[in-house]
């Protein structure tokens, strides 16, 4: 029988997304159904060789939640390419639709392909509901016919359904669900969208003609589309990322009142989440907020401290639970 090759030979290819141009991680969300043991390598090949800032199984997280973070993780990635590297929005919609599908059929006990397989345990173990995963595939269906935002509402409102609902899964996951704690959460996870978008302005226009940037932001500080399609930094602009990355910032700052809510051996991967997309913020002030000329980055030194930090944190807080003792 013939294989999909990812970065593994793991599970049956799907006969009618065979086409070698499609990205792999869209021929697997059709791909038939494999043994759990295949599903769960898949998965966690996704998630450790994939491009993210960070690792979202890093050392930092607990051994008996790695699994489900990449089962979980291999959910999103999927949606996110098949929205976004189909090459064409009208098949995007129809392989976003067939996924919603195949995440309903889950809910049904009907694990169609080998994602599903892996994310059903999570599913089961977690008891997560299936609004979190079909607000993701309905933000990235509106990338297909939504590429410009006359306001701010309006961009963080893409967020809630876009960014929010991943760290809705993660406090799944780590046994949280109340309010309170998801509230804060969506507060990182929006900024850490803003973040992403404030570093990805000439990105986005260029290969996939998307402005994020708030219209009414945009007219403010006198930059128009021409300006970033033309890569053209000013003062004007700098301005501009400067009254975004300022707003964004402050919504990290609301967002650390989640950490102290949770259990110290997942706070350590939830607050490099976080300094991941500070860090980012911070790489974009020392360009001067010139994210047209070149897109600010993280060096691998700069990750390394940061998982430090996170360490020592995490040390910080059991000293101090145990002093409190």
């Amino acid at each position: 029988m013939a294989y999909l090759v990812t970065s593994s030979r793991v599970f049956p290819a799907a006969t009618p997304n065979a086409d070698p141009t499609i990205p792999a991680t869209v021929r697997a969300a059709f791909a038939p159904p494999c043994p759990l043991s295949a599903a769960q390598q898949y998965t966690r090949r996704l998630a450790l060789g994939h491009y993210e800032n960070f690792s979202v199984l890093s050392a930092l997280l607990p051994r008996r939640l790695r699994q489900h973070f990449a089962n979980v993780y291999a959910f999103c990635r999927t949606a996110d390419d098949l929205g976004d590297e189909v090459g064409d929005k009208s098949l995007a919609l129809q392989y976003l639709s067939r996924f919603k599908d195949f995440t309903r059929a889950c809910y049904a006990g009907d694990k169609r392909s080998p994602l599903f397989v892996a994310l059903s345990e999570t599913i089961r173990q977690f008891d997560i509901p299936i609004d979190p995963f079909l607000d993701l595939i309905d933000a990235f269906e509106q990338d297909q016919h939504v590429s410009r935002y006359e306001n701010f509402g309006q961009v963080v409102d893409y967020c809630h359904r876009s960014a929010d609902p991943v760290g809705r899964l993660v406090l799944y996951m780590c046994g949280y669900r109340d309010t309170e704690r998801q509230v804060l959460s969506d507060r990182t996870c929006t900024a850490l969208q803003l973040a992403n978008f404030w570093q990805d302005v000439r990105r986005d226009i260029i290969e996939r003609d998307r402005i994020y940037i708030p219209a009414d932001s945009m007219h403010r500080f006198g930059v128009d589309e021409d300006q970033l399609r033309n890569g053209h930094c000013n003062d004007n602009y700098r301005n501009l990322i400067q009254f975004e990355v300022d707003r964004t910032e402050k919504l990290f700052e609301e967002g650390q009142a989640l950490l102290p809510m949770l259990e110290p051996t997942v706070r350590r991967q939830v607050s490099l989440f976080g300094q991941g997309g500070r860090a980012v913020l911070q790489a974009i002030r020392r360009q001067n907020y010139d994210t047209l000329s070149k897109r600010p980055s993280i060096s691998k030194m700069q990750k390394s401290r940061l998982v430090i930090r996170a360490l020592v944190t995490g040390v910080a807080s059991r000293f101090d639970r145990r002093s409190r003792a």
